[in-house]
């Protein structure tokens, strides 16, 4: 397939460094600021309602960190941080532990419920796993 002709200089430049996103970087630092109180806020609560918490924090792709709580009756829940920085200061502002791995320990104090199980089964009944 050949490529449309294009007219010398019609290509992709190089962004001009005037040429920066709305806002400034105060206004950036702000959203995120906001965006860990936020988070601090919903740990908070589900912290309240379980009794206390404790989390973890994992890297998914460019979609962000996710940060895992389980509580102390060990119902667990996660929630979505745009960054590691926002999800560790959410998790401080929240005053809840934050673990390096979800380690053995942390794991065995987790309870599933139905809806986990049938999630679980449906997957293994339908042949969720990737095939070659």
């Amino acid at each position: 397939m050949r490529r449309p002709f294009r007219r010398p200089g019609s290509g992709h430049r190089a962004a001009s460094p005037r040429r920066l996103p709305a806002g400034s970087i105060a206004s950036m630092a702000a959203d995120s600021s906001k965006r860990a109180s936020a988070l601090a806020q919903q740990i908070g609560a589900f912290a309240r309602q379980h009794g206390g918490a404790e989390g973890q924090i994992s890297y998914v792709g460019q979609i962000g960190f996710r940060l895992v709580l389980v509580g102390g009756d060990g119902v667990w829940g996660d929630l979505m941080a745009p960054s590691r920085e926002t999800a560790e200061r959410a998790a401080e502002q929240a005053g809840i532990e934050l673990k390096e791995t979800f380690d053995g320990e942390m794991a065995d104090r987790v309870r599933t419920g139905p809806y986990e199980w049938r999630r679980m089964a449906g997957i293994q009944l339908s042949g969720g796993a990737a095939r070659a």
